[in-house]
């Protein structure tokens, strides 16, 4: 947790120059490849969690099967992935009016890399290696954070390849340190048929969560890039930036939550007391970050990104309120997915989806577009605590 105290300080770190160093204008196409990162950052997930939670539960020749089939996985869906988004880069460039298309070429080409990474940290998470889990983290994030600031201060090309060089590289370095001996990509062994059919199936499911993780925290930088212009885009990066504050504290007692819930589960003890303590600090610390997003935004906006974004500073505490809204559903996620409860991904997907149709429909202002995710999440967080609630009077009955 100490590592992603740090990990999350300079990530936001490297936001908060960005938009100082750019301004909202230039800011717009920065925080396009950094959402853009976000992005990949839940696919990657989705490989990170299966493995966290099969490294828990097989051993022997069963975890080197799985695990080498992982790391294949992982890479064809790399290649198959930068592929797209090198393919497609002109359209991409049109869709979020950027000012070139090769700050996606360059994006592209280092995605198999990240999907590598995302294997290595699921068999340091669920081997609760916590060390190399945090170096692997820290490797990537002043990485990233030194050669990109490097780069643009030394080197005379468009903003956003040098970002996207930078991203690049931190993903090369975020892969040490790493285990990667006796891996053999196209090993002989395989998995058992019910082993396989446990994996994919939490595959499938997790990998549909994570979708619906992309559209809800993502959805909304990328529309408003879409339907506003550039300047009012940047400046609703910033908003954006500062209000999710919550969720990345909220992740990172996710990290710690699903190891945890699955090995109560597996040694036959209680899992909803563990619930209930990270709910509590999630809910919190999301009430702490509203209330000073409420008293003092413009000292917030000034201080973080400086007087050309203040005009966003009454939205801020809305804006953390939606994701804090966000943050506290997501423990209840992510818990009942250690739990092979797989309803909230469904009620995810379709809350998910609706937030996209509202601002689609609603998008007349900054303030409608933010107002619109509020009544979203409302949605649920409601719906995920009715499960609970449900699933907790079936135990008791």
């Amino acid at each position: 947790m100490g590592s992603a105290v740090i990990v999350n300080g300079g990530n936001y770190l490297y936001n908060l120059l960005l938009g100082r160093l750019l301004g909202p204008e230039a800011f717009a196409d920065a925080a396009l490849l950094v959402t853009l990162l976000l992005v990949l950052s839940f696919v990657g997930m989705t490989f990170q969690l299966a493995t966290t939670k099969f490294a828990v539960l097989f051993s022997g020749e069963t975890w080197t099967a799985f695990k080498n089939s992982m790391y294949k996985y992982a890479l064809i869906f790399g290649l198959f992935t930068g592929t797209i988004v090198l393919l497609f880069s002109k359209s991409l460039q049109a869709l979020f009016h950027t000012q070139n298309h090769w700050m996606f070429v360059l994006f592209a080409v280092a995605i198999p890399l990240y999907f590598i990474m995302s294997v290595n940290r699921g068999r340091f998470q669920g081997g609760q290696e916590f060390v190399k889990l945090a170096g692997t983290y820290q490797t990537e994030m002043w990485s990233r954070l030194l050669l990109t600031f490097v780069f643009l201060w030394f080197i005379p090309l468009e903003p956003g390849i040098l970002i996207a060089i930078g991203i690049g590289l931190s993903f090369l370095f975020g892969l040490f340190p790493s285990d990667l001996k006796g891996i053999k990509l196209f090993s002989k062994s395989q998995l058992a048929g019910d082993n396989l059919k446990q994996v994919w199936v939490f595959i499938g499911l997790t990998a549909g969560y994570e979708l619906t993780q992309i559209i809800i925290n993502n959805s909304d930088v990328l529309l408003v890039k879409h339907f506003f212009n550039a300047v009012d885009a940047g400046l609703y990066a910033s908003l954006a930036l500062i209000g999710r504050v919550v969720y990345f504290v909220a992740w990172m007692f996710v990290m710690l939550l699903m190891p945890t819930v699955m090995q109560k589960q597996k040694d036959g003890e209680p899992t909803a007391p563990v619930l209930f303590k990270y709910v509590f600090f999630i809910g919190g610390l999301s009430s702490l970050i509203v209330i000073m997003c409420y008293l003092m935004p413009e000292t917030i906006i000034n201080l973080m990104f400086g007087e050309a974004y203040i005009s966003v500073a009454g939205l801020l505490w809305q804006y953390a309120l939606a994701t804090s809204l966000f943050a506290v559903s997501n423990i209840f996620a992510y818990y009942f997915l250690s739990l092979n409860q797989y309803a909230p991904v469904i009620l995810s997907g379709i809350i998910g989806l609706s937030q996209v149709v509202l601002i689609t429909l609603y998008h007349s202002s900054l303030t409608i577009v933010v107002q619109m995710q509020i009544i979203a999440m409302i949605i649920l967080l409601v719906a995920q605590l009715l499960f609970f609630i449900h699933k907790n009077k079936k135990v008791t009955v």
